[in-house]
């Protein structure tokens, strides 16, 4: 018998039941896995709550690792026992066990863990798109990182400094402070007490900055803009405080011709070279110990719901795996 946590409508973590469902054989192009470990990300909230639609009924999840139980044809450069790790739709992580397009799985090098790999693809390919791609950060820059004491954030602020940059970084509270700066964050800032705007002008000396990382949306959209110097790049890649309300795009010309991207990570994975170059530049600088995976929370998968609850309260830090 085969379970998984599934929604039958969208809303609260109320909505997660632990069911047992029909995994059948992979077809073309497929693999069967046999999940050991699967990642907790805000996405998974956003889609269990409807902020972002999905159908249902559903099983969460996008991120995994686990082990190859059989290849469907066409499939070659994968085999059973393979141990693989995604982070990729379609949806459907949440499970003991699924059907999965091979071309979106990778396999994971001896020297990451099951749940390094199930906590570290989607928020550091997520870190690696950031400050690799769309703004390629190097020795000298200065950048600001909200949710710094998050899975991506933590990536980000240990990555970054390694390319020789200077981080400042928000945080809700003293210890999340202590954390980050452990962890590549030359500056933290405890928002419930400092105004990071003011922070941000005082640490630059008034020059302020070229890039900001924002994955809380709402609440700090419009000051981060304050924070970016002329022709910098605001990217706003998640809202867990609520979407951004709507904003006269003249805003942008009014504080110095910024520049605005909401990126998304199924966009610079879409093709296949990319999340190999992707995954193995990761798989790189943790290996190399330049950038450590912070698992902080575990639960079993049927505890799916209570999880949900302590990540949207922000009880959480780091990464957080489900036990399969």
């Amino acid at each position: 018998m085969t379970y998984a946590i599934r929604m039958e409508k969208t809303g609260g973590p109320e909505v997660l039941s632990w069911q047992q469902v029909e995994v059948g054989k992979p077809g073309a192009g497929q693999v069967r896995l046999r999940h050991t470990a699967v990642g907790l990300n805000f996405i998974d909230a956003y889609h269990r709550s409807g902020l972002y639609p999905v159908q249902c009924p559903a099983t969460p999840g996008l991120e995994a690792c686990g082990v190859v139980e059989e290849t469907g044809a066409g499939v070659s450069d994968l085999k059973v026992g393979d141990r693989v790790a995604y982070a990729s739709p379609p949806m459907g992580a949440y499970a003991e066990a699924r059907l999965m397009p091979a071309d979106r799985v990778v396999k994971v090098p001896s020297g990451i863990s099951d749940a390094q790999a199930a906590s570290m693809m989607l928020k550091g390919m997520t870190a690696q798109y950031l400050i690799r791609r769309i703004f390629r950060v190097k020795a000298g820059d200065t950048i600001l990182v909200h949710a710094a004491a998050g899975g991506v954030g933590l990536i980000v602020c240990q990555w970054a400094k390694h390319l020789g940059a200077t981080v400042i970084g928000t945080v809700g509270s003293d210890e999340k402070a202590k954390l980050v700066k452990a962890n590549g964050c030359d500056h933290p800032v405890v928002y419930t007490r400092e105004d990071f705007v003011a922070r941000v002008a005082e640490i630059t000396g008034g020059r302020k900055l070229p890039v900001v990382y924002d994955s809380v949306g709402k609440d700090t959209f419009m000051k981060s803009l304050d924070c970016l110097s002329m022709f910098g790049l605001m990217v706003t890649f998640g809202q867990s405080s609520g979407p951004v309300p709507p904003f006269e795009l003249a805003t942008l010309a009014a504080k110095g011709s910024l520049f605005i991207t909401r990126p998304t990570l199924m966009s610079y994975a879409a093709k296949r070279e990319d999340l190999v170059m992707m995954t193995e530049e990761l798989f790189g600088v943790v290996a190399s110990g330049a950038v450590k995976i912070h698992v902080n929370q575990t639960y079993a998968l049927k505890d799916a719901a209570q999880a949900h609850r302590d990540l949207e309260a922000r009880k959480t830090t780091g990464s957080t795996v489900f036990t399969v």
